[in-house]
């Protein structure tokens, strides 16, 4: 058993003169402080990586910056899905009693730290370096033809992708760390830049700079516990020219895994906080987890269902697309609104019932999926 003692999140968008060692220390400083526990009581770190400050050894680095001397260190990349597996990670040594405490940290500044041209050639990175990367296609590109493939497969529209860009944006407005204040409507996502077909400008995350971290401990000895009941993972492929159908992508997988520990069904879902680099990412995401049927996310997203006070909010501090996106950091943002939700500190944002959360992660284009399920400490 592990629970999530604390939390820890900057405001993304730029920070002028911070490094990524900085942007991770605010964070992490934040963390401790929510869960009420000293330098000195942390044993075991993991780290994400960094495209602006790509050193081998981060962890240890972060570690020896922020004053620590962890008994385990451990560095992790599996692209947007490092964050939730960091977390999953950090449960599972918990609970095997390799450490007590467990400070999981990542941040960047991917927007101020370095050119447009670089943050573009690091992420075309992804590609495979033969058949894919010598071609030109960025991170965007890719997605752009994974959408075109599911708008094709399942009826999907440019303006159901909209419909999501709006609601992360409408979320946004209500947390003072988002990146973006200014609302967005339907029209306004569709008349965008082009950026890859069918995709445009507000279908994608932006660049950021910005920090994550949260505890994770053996026992609950914080005021703001959250127990950690189920995770698991999937990774299905790493290219897309080498990618599965559509269909047979890992998010269905990685969720039935973090499904068997407690039997948990999906129906008994109350809040979810779900990967969003793009548009399309959420809308197949959504449906993959079964939290919409195919082709219906946006239908749901019309109805309210997503909203923060619909059926199952979704993202309520803004998600990639509007909070910000500063790499690994950006999905644990996520969590971090997850367990200010589960714990009655989202202010206005504040849901009616956050008693079991769905967080899903995706790394590479699709390929890596981490699942995990979070419930409230009665």
């Amino acid at each position: 058993m592990s629970f999530i003692t604390g939390a820890g999140l900057t405001s993304f968008g730029k920070h002028e003169g911070r490094s990524t060692l900085d942007l991770m220390s605010m964070a992490a400083e934040s963390a401790l402080a929510d869960a009420g526990l000293a330098r000195r009581d942390i044993d075991g770190i993991l780290c994400g990586y960094s495209t602006v400050q790509p050193h081998i050894m981060l962890a240890t680095v972060f570690a020896e910056h922020f004053g620590i001397q962890p008994q385990y260190a451990h560095a992790v990349q599996v692209g947007g899905g490092t964050g939730m597996a960091m977390a999953m990670l950090a449960h599972i040594l918990v609970t095997t009693g390799v450490a007590k405490n467990i400070l999981v940290v990542a941040g960047e500044n991917r927007l101020t730290g370095q050119t447009r041209d670089a943050a573009v050639q690091s992420l075309a990175q992804v590609g495979h370096p033969v058949f894919e990367v010598p071609l030109g296609p960025t991170i965007p590109a890719y997605y752009g033809l994974v959408a075109s493939r599911y708008m094709h497969e399942h009826g999907v529209t440019e303006e159901d992708l909209a419909v999501l860009a709006v609601l992360m944006r409408e979320h946004a407005l209500m947390h003072p760390g988002a990146q973006f204040h200014d609302p967005i409507t339907v029209a306004e996502v569709m008349a965008s830049k082009p950026i890859a077909t069918p995709l445009k400008l507000l279908d994608c995350c932006p660049v950021s700079d910005g920090g994550a971290a949260f505890i994770v401990s053996r026992d609950d000895t914080s005021k703001h516990g959250v127990k950690v009941i189920g995770t698991g993972q999937a990774h299905t492929h790493q290219y897309v020219t080498t990618a599965p159908a559509l269909s047979d992508l890992g998010a269905a997988p990685a969720l039935a895994r973090a499904s068997e520990e407690r039997g948990i069904a999906i129906r008994d879902v109350r809040y979810a906080a779900i990967y969003d680099s793009f548009t399309i990412t959420l809308a197949m995401l959504l449906e993959d987890l079964g939290l919409a049927k195919r082709g219906e996310a946006a239908a749901r997203a019309r109805n309210g269902d997503f909203g923060i006070m619909g059926a199952l909010p979704l993202n309520t501090h803004g998600g990639l697309l509007s909070y910000g996106h500063c790499g690994v950091g950006g999905a644990m943002a996520h969590l971090v609104e997850t367990h200010l939700q589960m714990t009655g500190r989202a202010g206005q944002r504040q849901v009616k019932d956050a008693s079991l959360a769905l967080l899903h992660g995706d790394g590479g284009v699709l390929s890596s999926h981490v699942s995990m399920f979070l419930e409230q400490v009665r």
